[in-house]
This record gives C-alpha cells, structure tokens and sequence, in this order.
C-alpha cells in the first residue's frame, strides 16, 4: 500500500479538531439562542406583571361601575370638570386607581396621565391625535405603543391599509387618543380597549364616554358605554382624513404595586 500524501494526513489531523470547534460553535449558538428565548419569557412576563395586570383590572372595573350606575341614563358632560366628557371619563378612571401602583423605575414617583397635546402644538395636525409629551420620571406610565397620522402624500388605499396595521396592535388596557370625522361627531375622543384586538372577527371592544351624546337647553350630556365593539375599518373610517390620527398609549411594563 502507498502511503498516503502529507497533505491528507495533516487534513485527517485536523478534522477532529474543526469538528470540535463546529459543535462548539453549535453549541454557543444554542446557548445564545436559549438566552434570547429566556430573554423574551422575561420581557413577556414582565409586560403582564400581576401588578400592571392589576392595575388594568381595577380601571376597567372602575369603568363598569360607572357605566352600571349610569344604567343607560344621559350623564352631563358639559363642563370642563364634568368627569364624563370623553378625555376626562378616560382619566378618571386612571386617577381613581394610580395611587396602589408605581413605576419600578420610579418607585417614590406617584403616577400622572398626561393632558391632551394643546392646539397649538398639535400643528400640522388636529387637535386630539395625541397627549402631552411627559417623561416616566415625572409619573407617566405610558408609553406610545401605536401610532397612525393620515399622510397625504400616500393614497387613500394606502392610509387605509396603514390604519389597519395601527389597529391590529391594539391591546388590552391600551388608551386611545383620536383626531376623527366618525359616525357621531368630528374631533376628539379618549376610549380605552377592553380586550386585545380579535382577527377573528376583526374587531375591537371598548369603553368610554361622551362618544355617543346629545345637547339638550343647552347642556351637553353623553352616554358610557362598556363593552362596544366595532370592525376596525369602523375606526379606519373615522381616522383616514387629512390631519386626522389616532395613537395607542399603553402602560410601562415595569409597574408594580406601590410601596
């Protein structure tokens, strides 16, 4: 038998060692992948912390107590104190549980849910298509989850198809701030999802305030609901107009029951 050339024996010398060196790297990508997996358990955990989930418990029940004790009757939402005028329904129920939880970030900081972004400032858009811009360390949970702005150098279809993508994210618990020209008015309003968003059916369901309402001696007055439910494109119709938008506040996931 020949032997067998130099350059074979050196590949043969040095085959066990790049296979060592390949399950090694398989390994390390394993490891890294587990830690990316653990990774996104934790994040996940930590966005439906019994705290945070907690806190939306109590505002969405906070909301069916008010539209119970309404049981279908006209409630004044005239004034600007008047806590069922649209934003200050949303806000209510938000102040009458904040002061159980805080921000891990900020645990000595009690909570605070920003006012909606002046007119002036809201330029070049309407009023209403979002809040004021306050940082976590002065009490605000909430952070911009979603946000759609009618762009006019896109085509109707493809605001339409934007809107749609905007919508489909919406969450439970989620706060929604809209500049629109929908079924029951033109402008403003404040809602809060009840449910995360169903492809299903392709709706969502929520609860708020002032949404549907009637003036009467002059006097405005506006109807709670809990539990309404439309299609999105419901919502799509009501936001796909120039300088109308809408934005998705969701809270941190960092809170925590306060101290």
């Amino acid at each position: 038998m020949r032997p067998l050339p130099l350059f074979v024996l050196l590949l043969l010398l040095l085959l066990p060692q790049a296979q060592a060196e390949s399950l090694t790297l398989q390994e390390m990508q394993s490891a890294a992948a587990a830690e990316a997996l653990t990774g996104e358990t934790q994040s996940a955990e930590a966005a439906t912390s019994p705290a945070r989930e907690a806190f939306i418990d109590a505002i969405l029940a906070t909301a069916k107590a008010r539209f119970d004790e309404a049981d279908g009757r006209r409630m004044r939402a005239h004034k600007s104190g008047d806590i069922y005028v649209c934003k200050n329904f949303t806000v209510h129920l938000f102040r009458e549980n904040r002061d159980g939880y805080r921000m891990a970030a900020y645990p000595d900081v009690p909570l605070v849910i920003p006012n909606n972004l002046p007119k002036a400032k809201s330029a070049p858009y309407a009023y209403g298509v979002r809040w004021e811009d306050i940082p976590a360390e002065q009490g605000n949970p909430f952070e911009i989850a979603a946000a759609f702005r009618y762009d006019s150098a896109m085509s109707k279809a493809e605001n339409r198809a934007s809107a749609r993508a905007f919508l489909q994210q919406v969450l439970r618990g989620d706060y929604f701030q809209m500049s629109a020209d929908y079924y029951y008015g033109v402008g403003a309003h404040s809602l809060v999802f009840i449910a995360d968003y169903d492809p299903q059916s392709d709706s969502v369901h929520w609860t708020d305030s002032n949404m549907k309402g009637e003036t009467r001696e002059g006097i405005r007055y506006g109807y709670v609901q809990y539990d309404a439910v439309q299609k999105i494109d419901w919502f799509v119709d009501a936001i796909c107009h120039p300088k109308r938008g809408a934005t998705l506040y969701r809270l941190r996931s960092d809170i925590v029951y306060a101290p």
